[in-house]
């Protein structure tokens, strides 16, 4: 069925396409000639015209444009390096013995000999 509705359709454009047209060309008009004669007198001036309006101004301005956005926060700088450690120093040369003493007397044992302890 939705062959043959198809196939129709088809024929009917073929048929019609195949027929021969027909040209009519409407006959050729008579060509006026036109005799220039001597120029008339100038016509009146015309009247001028009226003035347009002025155009209304506006009392009231418009709104103001939205504020634009905040720009993003730039990024933390890198922490600098530490400096290096500084060198120990040389230790010193050891000094030399001191010369000794002469030697006292022996002392004596035995005696009286007091220690007093202060009370808290």
């Amino acid at each position: 069925m939705k062959y043959s509705l198809l196939l129709a359709a088809l024929v009917a454009m073929l048929g019609l396409t195949a027929c021969e047209k027909t040209t009519v060309t409407p006959p050729a008009a008579a060509p006026v000639v036109v005799v220039p004669g001597p120029a008339g007198p100038a016509g009146a001036t015309g009247d001028t015209g009226a003035t347009g309006s002025t155009g209304s101004t506006v009392a009231v301005p418009g709104a103001t444009g939205a504020t634009g956005a905040t720009g993003a926060t730039g990024n933390e700088g890198a922490a600098g390096s530490t400096g290096s450690t500084g060198y120990t120093g040389a230790t010193g040369a050891t000094g030399a013995t001191g010369a000794e003493g002469t030697k006292g007397e022996t002392g004596k044992t035995g005696g009286d000999t007091v220690v007093v302890v202060p009370a808290k």
